[in-house]
């Protein structure tokens, strides 16, 4: 018997599930906390818990994360080199510092247009060496011929031996901006991809597994793991995609709309008769468009984990994420009396950071380039929680809310505080943790608002559902005013949401939600087994996917019946004969594709292809088309491999 391994790692949990090959069924699942710094023990906690005969049969790995997605929202990827070769844009803006404009570039047909400026190349290289970990390379016109980006790969890698991502082996769509911007965020991400994957590989051959290794990208597709270190950017989002791929997978629904509630975000999404929806312009992440095909959809800062603050009478819903009170009691053994002594603060004082309920403790993330103000915070914050009243007698000051943001943004200090997971506690629904302490939180803030603590925390309950539902309507009706939509949730008109597809919901205790968001929207709302783990199973749910898209152009207008140039991922060839240069295409195209399914470790066999053409020419052109792009399409299932 053979089974299937699926791990996702999630900002605050890691959840791994076993799946039989024979016949698809999920035989063991379990959740642990995701770990910082130290992501290894996160991942070796969750295996350990796993069924051990189980494990000794696992012959397929595939995992999925949001840390790269995190990473890039948070900022703290590594400082990379840019040098882009030709034109120099004037108003654009690059998610780096250091950047180079180099002569060079090639024209729309892939001819060079001006000689690339070698020397260039070569003193910022040096330049830079000691100040960044990876460079980024876009040339002008490179997606018609890479050969200036292939060389400045070449000259960088020689004089620093550092990872140089080039925009084409990301990209062959026009846009040097965007192709730039997607290398950049690529060449961030490596060594956190790098961390991450070596720390599954790690922990999988301690335990004498030898399984195939895929990674989920963000498009619900996967791939192998050297793969994704090579091009981490396609990870992003790849803990959404995993969400659809499994609600689909659990509820056998195919055409669903998808609701996500991790511990810190809730992501929505729709499945199209088993396909997800994919973004024609480009995945946009941390305000940066990239040329990286992913899945739509819509994502907000509610979560379990969501810190539930109040001011004047309001309660606030994120959009921070902090440990969870009962949590956080289970695991610093003197944090329940702290919270008992903590004291009510002045109104007029109340922020986010500023709450009877927020504690604060250090991550173990190694501090650097820190100013006076925030080394002197940090000094004040240990290893255990300390409230802000605490935090003040050792100052002698009140801390200042920036300084402790900024701290908070490095990830070198964790909050701690009320969240909806708490709220569950109070109400009986969720009781995994210390349900003493979240009824302490409750007890803290809910006289702030004028309610009881079980008032208080069904209000919360609401929010959070509320929120869903926004989220859940304004990713179906994108050009609907946001007031509307909530005019319609708050019961303001005599009038109803009503959805004809079902609704499924993933995560952990969702169920909780489930008759609220039915209150809210006339749908078949979903909860199926296995919810907790959704992302874990979609892991293994995705499909080896490959397109190939390959370019044939005259390579004269005056012409256009002989000399073609055909512009593929390996690079520009140059045909008399049209029929040869389609065929070209499609023979390079369909290796490519099995290429890739071979390192999925799906056979040729078990590999479903399918070539098509479009063709673009005036409507009365006698002559071969303007233009014509070839596009092969792989299918292959990873899991069809375990099958007896």
């Amino acid at each position: 018997m053979h089974y299937g391994l699926g791990i996702d790692a999630g900002g605050t949990y890691t959840d791994a599930v076993i799946i039989r090959g024979s016949d698809g069924v999920v035989v063991d699942s379990k959740k642990s906390f995701t770990t910082y710094p130290d992501l290894q023990e996160g991942i070796r906690n969750v295996l350990d818990s796993l069924d051990k005969e189980y494990m000794e049969d696992v012959n397929l790995v595939s995992v999925s994360t949001t840390l790269s997605t995190n990473s890039l929202l948070e900022g703290t990827g590594v400082p990379v080199g840019l040098i882009i070769v030709g034109e120099q844009p004037v108003e654009n803006v690059f998610p780096t510092q250091h950047i180079k404009w180099v002569a060079g570039g090639h024209d729309t047909r892939g001819d060079e247009e001006f000689p690339l400026d070698v020397d260039a190349v070569r003193e910022f290289a040096l330049k830079t060496k000691d100040i960044v970990s990876a460079y980024a390379v876009s040339a002008y016109f490179g997606a018609r011929n890479p050969e200036h980006e292939v060389k400045v790969k070449e000259i960088v890698r020689e004089i620093t031996g550092m990872p140089v991502v080039c925009g084409h082996e990301l990209s062959l769509e026009l846009g040097a901006y965007e192709r730039a911007v997607t290398a950049v965020l690529n060449a961030q991400l490596i060594p956190i991809t790098h961390h991450f994957v070596s720390s599954v590989m790690k922990d999988i051959k301690r335990r004498g597994i030898n399984a195939r290794m895929l990674m989920l990208k963000c498009d619900g597709s996967v791939y192998n793991i050297e793969d994704a270190l090579e091009k981490p950017i396609e990870t992003i989002f790849s803990g959404p995609a995993a969400s659809l791929l499994g609600a689909s997978y659990l509820s056998k629904i195919e055409t669903c709309a998808v609701i996500d509630v991790g511990g810190t975000s809730t992501d929505v999404s729709m499945l199209y008769n088993g396909v997800p929806e994919i973004s024609t312009s480009g995945a946009v992440v941390g305000g940066w468009k990239t040329r990286v095909r992913a899945m739509k959809m819509e994502t907000s800062a509610t979560g379990g984990d969501s810190h539930i603050w109040v001011t004047d009478d309001r309660v606030h819903v994120g959009p921070r994420r902090v440990i969870p009170l009962c949590v956080a009691s289970a695991q610093y053994p003197e944090f329940a009396d702290r919270l008992k002594k903590s004291r009510n603060l002045p109104r007029t004082l109340m922020d986010e950071n500023y709450q009877p309920t927020k504690f604060f403790v250090r991550t173990g993330y190694e501090a650097a380039g820190l100013d006076e103000q925030e080394e002197e915070l940090l000094y004040a914050i240990g290893s255990e929680p300390a409230s802000i009243a605490e935090i003040s007698v050792l100052l002698k000051k009140s801390p200042a809310t920036k300084v402790l943001d900024s701290l908070i943004r490095k990830r070198l200090i964790q909050g701690i505080g009320f969240t909806p997971t708490d709220a569950l506690h109070v109400l009986g629904i969720y009781t995994q943790w210390d349900v003493n302490a979240a009824e302490m939180g409750a007890s803290h803030l809910s006289r702030y608002v004028r309610k009881g603590k079980y008032e208080f925390c069904a209000h919360v309950r609401e929010l959070v559902a509320r929120n869903m539902a926004a989220d859940l309507m304004s990713f179906i009706l994108p050009h609907h005013p946001e007031d509307m939509i909530a005019d319609l949730l708050n019961r303001t008109y005599p009038a109803k949401f009503k959805l004809e597809v079902p609704v499924v919901l993933l995560g952990g205790p969702v169920q909780a939600h489930a008759d609220e968001l039915r209150s809210m929207i006339e749908a078949e709302v979903v909860v199926p087994d296995f919810a907790e783990v959704g992302n874990a199973v979609g892991a293994l749910a995705g499909k080896g996917v490959k397109r190939i898209e390959i370019t044939i152009m005259p390579a004269s207008i005056q012409n256009p019946d002989e000399d073609f140039l055909v512009f593929s991922p390996l690079g520009r060839e140059r045909f008399q004969v049209y029929t040869d240069a389609v065929d070209f295409a499609t023979r390079v195209g369909k290796e490519l594709v099995l290429d890739y399914e071979k390192r999925c470790g799906i056979l040729e066999q078990d590999t479903q292809i399918t070539v098509s053409r479009k063709t673009m020419s005036p409507e009365t052109w006698p002559h071969p088309p303007l233009e014509t792009r070839v596009i092969v399409v792989g299918v292959g299932n990873p899991m069809m491999v375990l099958k007896d």
